[in-house]
């Protein structure tokens, strides 16, 4: 029987690693050489001993040959479909094909270097794309040659090594709270005006509010929990894990949004009345075989209950633009600022910054990963904070 592998001592804690991979097409056998750094021979065998280990897996990977096209590829599918959404997936792969395949795609993975991914980045710039692109794409490529070192194929990272252009901040749009009480009295009159409500005094994401169902909704003490976020896909939408750990939390509320909930709930009930059946997804699904239960997840007169707290006339979950038009349509009657349904989260941590809330606190709302990042989103409002802090001192002091 042909040995697998061999090591040979180079010199000066250096060893070289053969491994016999087979023959190719025309008979002809095929190695795999590499030559390691390591202090003695049994910690060579012990790397000799991984790489046989992840030929049996199918895992392994030659990284002497492989060209950054095929690492990124490898990495994609290996790697980040399992890590991330699958939003964030395909903005990370729509990157990869537009950006980095086009310029870093051809050379081999070993001989990427500051350099290269510096000159990618200016002709990005050169191109008339915007600084916030060119990060967007560092971040992207710095995650992929990271686990090109956890799985030994280069040693170092050379995007720890590259300037990036300055992003310049734009002035984020939010309500005054003068428009916020506005545009509170108005959304007592729209269809998904507790809705809007409860994004404005939660700060909650507008993917976690359409994923929330009614368990999550603790009448009793006033506050709600986020467990899920609502994506879209294709074929459809997914419930998944929210975006940090930090965004499973718990938020108080107001107790008149409760009560618009409750109302809600309410009047909820009644459109499932009209229905011509209601079905209970997660208790009747199983009473009907694939092919009934799909036509009646499709028959507009079938109330399905999935227990969501916002849904369709149907029960399904609502569409994020189509509750962004309700949203927009509400501020141009009223004659509000133009802005994003997403910035009623932004006016939600503002609207606490500037009346003194602890940024701790506000970060806990917010889910932040950190509170360094609350403070940096939010730091147009941090003036106002010291100069309160300033006027509470010489009250103290003076």
């Amino acid at each position: 029987m042909r040995q697998r592998g061999s090591i040979r001592e180079m010199g000066e804690g250096r060893f070289r690693i053969a491994i016999y991979l087979g023959v190719d097409a025309n008979g002809k056998r095929k190695y795999y050489y590499e030559t390691i750094h390591c202090s003695n021979k049994k910690e060579a065998q012990k790397y000799l001993t991984q790489k046989l280990n992840e030929i049996d897996n199918g895992t392994f990977i030659k990284p002497a040959n492989m060209t950054s096209r095929e690492y990124l590829d490898e990495w994609e599918e290996n790697t980040l479909k399992a890590r991330v959404r699958p939003k964030t997936y395909k903005s990370y792969k729509q990157l990869i094909e537009l950006y980095i395949k086009p310029y870093l795609g051809n050379f081999k993975i070993k001989d990427i270097n500051p350099l290269l991914i510096q000159n990618m980045y200016a002709a990005m710039i050169t191109k008339g794309l915007s600084p916030r692109t060119v990060r967007y794409t560092h971040t992207v490529l710095k995650n992929a040659l990271n686990q090109a070192i956890k799985w030994q194929i280069t040693k170092t990272n050379p995007c720890d090594n590259v300037d990036l252009p300055k992003q310049a901040r734009k002035e984020m749009k939010v309500l005054t709270p003068e428009q916020a009480k506005k545009f509170l009295e108005a959304c007592t009159y729209n269809r998904w005006g507790v809705l809007f409500e409860l994004l404005l005094t939660s700060g909650m994401r507008p993917e976690e509010a359409l994923g929330l169902k009614w368990e999550d909704v603790d009448f009793k003490n006033n506050r709600i929990h986020v467990k899920r976020v609502l994506t879209r896909t294709k074929k459809g939408w997914n419930l998944e894990e929210p975006k940090t750990s930090k965004s499973r939390r718990t938020i108080p509320l107001p107790k008149e949004v409760i009560k618009s909930l409750k109302e809600h709930k309410k009047n909820q009930a009644e459109e499932k009345l009209k229905a011509k059946e209601t079905l209970n997804y997660d208790k009747d699904k199983e009473k009907f075989k694939p092919e009934e239960l799909k036509e009646k997840l499709n028959d507009p007169k079938i109330y399905v209950d999935y227990g969501f707290v916002f849904a369709a006339q149907n029960g399904s979950p609502l569409e994020e633009r189509n509750v962004s038009r309700y949203f927009k349509d509400l501020l141009k009657k009223e004659n509000l600022p133009d802005i994003r349904l997403y910035d009623l989260r932004h006016t939600c941590a503002t609207l606490l910054l500037a009346a003194g809330e602890n940024p701790k606190v506000v970060s806990e709302r917010l889910g932040h990963a950190s509170i360094t990042l609350t403070l940096d989103t939010y730091s147009h409002v941090l003036p106002d904070m010291q100069k309160q802090a300033t006027d509470k001192l010489e009250k103290m002091l003076f």
